[in-house]
This record gives structure tokens, sequence and C-alpha cells, in this order.
């Protein structure tokens, strides 16, 4: 069952009292990135969908389902040119520049690669002369191990470290 927040027209779980949504990046990739692309149920509807690279940082609290200090959204993987892999992470004022190298996500017994989690900074402005910002997001990409093709769906992570805000 879900209820309607009427101010923002949301649609919000019915959890019942103290749920707390703190998945580990092996639960995010194979319980809700992996069942999202596959069209399967998903444990709980907690995840909201949306294109987070049309809003800024500090809009994507407001378009969350759940969350108080953390928040998680399915969004599309834009790419900047249409036959090209690389990404289009433009956001209205801004853009998110990769930071760091991609960490694997393995399976809980470290068998098997499941993921892979890219870290992301928001920098206001254009590139080059973007100003770095405190907002830091997670992406987090399928590993598909039976052929190279990419998925189109990610599940990302920001945070501002002022609050230690989180959207994925």
């Amino acid at each position: 069952m879900e209820s309607t927040d009427s101010s923002s027209g949301l649609q919000h779980p019915q959890l019942p009292p103290g749920f707390r949504f703190h998945p580990t990046d092996e639960e995010l990739v194979v319980h809700y990135l992996k069942r999202k692309l596959a069209s399967a149920p998903l444990p709980v509807t907690i995840i909201a969908e949306i294109d987070l690279y049309k809003f800024d940082p500090w809009e994507l609290p407001s378009k969350a389902t759940f969350g108080e200090q953390e928040w998680y959204f399915f969004s599309p993987r834009d790419r900047k040119y249409p036959n090209g892999a690389r990404p289009n992470r433009a956001a209205t004022s801004g853009y998110w520049k990769a930071t760091g190298t991609d960490k694997p996500i393995l399976t809980s017994n470290g068998t098997q690669k499941v993921g892979v989690k890219k870290a992301l900074v928001f920098y206001g402005g254009k590139p080059p002369k973007g100003i770095k910002t405190n907002w830091i997001m997670h992406e987090y990409r399928l590993v598909d191990n039976t052929s190279t093709s990419k998925p189109t769906t990610t599940a990302s992570d920001a945070t501002n470290k002022k609050g230690s805000l989180r959207v994925r």
C-alpha cells in the first residue's frame, strides 16, 4: 500500500514504525537495480524514478519517495553523444564530475563482481571553470557477466557534507 503526499504528489510506501533504509552497495545493486532492469518486483517501492540530471542537487530531496537524510533514485543514464558511451552529467546550473576510481561491488562472499560504484562531485557553472561544491553522488551500475552491454538505468546517491545528505 502507498499513500500520497498531497503537497508533492509523490507516492509514499506504508512502512512499519522505526523502519530504516540503509542498504549495502551489494543490496542496492542485486535487490533493487538488477530487479528494476529486469522489470521484476522490488522488495519495497521506496526508490523514486526521476531524471536526476534535470535538477540541481538541492532540488533532489523533494523528489524522493522516502528519506530524511538519505535519498535514493533510479535515473536513466543519458549519453553525451548519440553513438558514444560517454555519459552526459550536466545539470541545471552545473555538472557532475567523476572523481577517483570506480569501486567494484562484490557479492558478500567476495566471489563475484555484481556492480560498479562511481563517485561524482557537483560543480556549479560550466566546465572547465566550474566551482566545486560539497555535493557528492555515487552512481551504481550493474556488471553484466554475460555480455559487454551497458545498463541504461542507475541508482545514485548525492551527499552534502554539511548535512550528510545522500541521494541514491
